[in-house]
Formats: structure tokens, C-alpha cells, sequence
């Protein structure tokens, strides 16, 4: 199965990536982690206007009418770019909860006994809301988390935009890895000159767009056993490349002037969005199983 992108796809995600440099770049990013749980409510309502949350939406009903591809590509720029919020789950509510489309209004889901951005959003969908909801403290600045007493289930369609987010997460953290492999030096030469590290950057790479492959394939598909492997990749690419990306930076990665640690940390908080990952494992061997070769 190949997965040319159409110059229409390779517009939209060249269009996310442009707004996504141009008001939430570097210096927006460092800005965020210093404010944890504030919400940019305008940026929030840019993405609306853009056409974020309301792109699978139909054209009759204000969207923009475009499908689970182009929603993958796009929240795969918005994981590249670390950005914060419950995209998701607005995402999700468009022509559901009023306002959500345009980004006037933020909503969270409880899911998996988890709820994102519970303070920062107007609106709370699930069985029971956020009804004896305890704070956590987040692994990850950009992420506030609370715990409910029940959970519920979460839809493929989440899962697979989680998985999207990883994917451009894992994308970034490659980039970012050769960029410094190029320009660090040691013992009179670039550090990407050493084999040890060009292994790291090569296995990067390759466990990157194999979740590539997956992703997309699932966003074509919509089979559930496609997205649980589209997730199990993306969550692998994501959580491992950010470890390998740090240990080509060294204790520089960690500091809070890199983006470095903060790609690991989301990740992590992201495989936990969709439940046990040994849930999409089972899902998936019982589906391989009930189809004989």
C-alpha cells in the first residue's frame, strides 16, 4: 500500500506547520512550561478559525468536510509541535457541543480514568463528568491531569489521533537528534561521526516511519486492529526516540532550554490516554487469531 500525500494533504499539513511555527514556537513553548495549566484561549480560538478542530466535519454543517487523513496529518504537526490542550476531545465534540468547532469553547473527556486540562476546559463529556475527580501531579508541565473514580471507554477515532501525536512527537525527536549530531563536537569532530551515535539516529528513524506507515494506513482504514497497531508503533517511536534523542544530547537534554525532555514526557503521558497498551495487544492477537492464514 503506498501513501503519496495529494499536493491538497501536503498543503494542509505545510499550513499547520506554518501557524503552528508562527504562534507557538520556541519561545510560546518556554512561556507555556513557566505558566503550567493556563490555557491560550487565543490561540485556542486561531486553531477554530483555521479550521482545526472542525476539519472532518461536514461543509452543511460549518466544517470543512475533510476526512481521517487529513485530521492524522494535522494533529501529527500539532505532536511535533508540543502543542498543549485537550485537542482531542474538541476535536472530537465539533458539531457536537456548541462552540467547539470554532475553538470558543474547550472540552475534556474522561477516559481511561483520566481527564486532561479538567480546569482549563468549559466543557466535561463522559459518564458522570468529572464527578470526585482528584488532581495528579503530571509527569509532564504541559499536561495538568486529573484522576476520576470511573472511566470509560475511548474511541478508536482518539486513539488514533493520539497516535498521530506521536508520530510527529517521534518525528521532532529525530530531527532534533541529527540537528545535534551535526553541529556538537567532540574530540575535534562532529559527534554524528561516531558510529554508537549514528546507530541511535538510524533506529530513530526507522521505528519513526514504520509508525508512519501504520498511522496513515489506519487513518485509510479505520479498522480497529489498524489503529491498535498504529498505536502501539507510534507509542514505541515516541517514548523510544525521545530516550535516544536525550542520550545524543546528553545532560543538556534535560535542561528546560531544550524541547528534548518535554517530547518524553508527553509521550508518556499520552500512552496512558488510550488504556493499557496491553489492551490494543489483545485486541489486535485476537483479531490476527480469527483470521487464518
Amino acid at each position: 500500500m503506498r501513501f503519496q500525500l495529494t499536493d491538497d494533504q501536503v498543503a494542509l499539513r505545510g499550513g499547520v506547520r506554518e501557524m503552528l511555527a508562527r504562534r507557538f514556537g520556541p519561545e510560546a513553548l518556554r512561556a507555556a512550561v513557566e505558566e503550567p495549566g493556563r490555557l491560550d484561549r487565543t490561540l485556542w480560538r486561531e486553531l477554530g478559525a483555521a479550521g482545526f478542530f472542525a476539519l472532518r466535519l461536514p461543509e452543511a454543517a460549518g466544517g470543512v468536510g475533510l476526512g481521517l487523513p487529513e485530521a492524522v496529518l494535522a494533529f501529527e504537526e500539532a505532536g511535533r509541535a508540543l502543542l498543549p490542550g485537550p485537542l482531542v476531545a474538541t476535536h472530537l465534540a465539533a458539531g457536537e457541543v456548541p462552540g467547539a468547532a470554532t475553538g470558543e469553547t474547550v472540552v475534556t473527556a474522561v477516559g481511561n480514568g483520566l481527564v486532561e486540562w479538567l480546569a482549563g476546559a468549559d466543557v466535561v463529556r463522559g459518564d458522570g463528568g468529572a464527578v470526585g475527580a482528584v488532581p495528579l501531579r503530571s509527569v509532564d508541565p504541559l499536561t495538568p491531569l486529573h484522576r476520576v473514580p470511573t472511566g470509560m471507554g475511548v474511541p478508536p477515532v482518539a486513539v488514533l489521533l493520539t497516535a498521530a501525536e506521536q508520530l510527529g512527537s517521534a518525528t521532532r525527536a529525530c530531527e532534533l537528534a541529527v540537528q545535534h549530531a551535526r553541529t556538537r563536537e567532540q574530540f575535534g569532530r562532529p559527534i554524528g561521526a561516531f558510529q554508537a551515535v549514528q546507530h541511535l539516529c538510524a533506529e530513530m528513524l526507522v521505528r519513526t516511519e514504520t509508525a508512519r506507515a501504520a498511522v496513515y494506513a489506519a487513518a485509510v482504514t479505520a479498522d480497529p486492529a489498524d489503529i491498535g497497531t498504529a498505536r502501539l508503533l507510534a507509542d514505541e517511536a515516541a517514548v523510544r526516540g525521545a530516550r535516544d534523542c536525550l542520550q545524543v544530547h546528553g545532560g543538556m537534554g534535560f535542561t528546560w532550554e531544550f524541547e528534548v525532555h518535554l517530547h518524553l514526557k508527553r509521550a508518556w503521558v499520552r500512552t496512558h490516554r488510550a488504556g493499557p497498551a496491553t489492551e490494543s495487544e489483545e485486541n489486535l492477537a485476537a483479531e490476527l487469531l480469527a483470521d487464518p492464514v
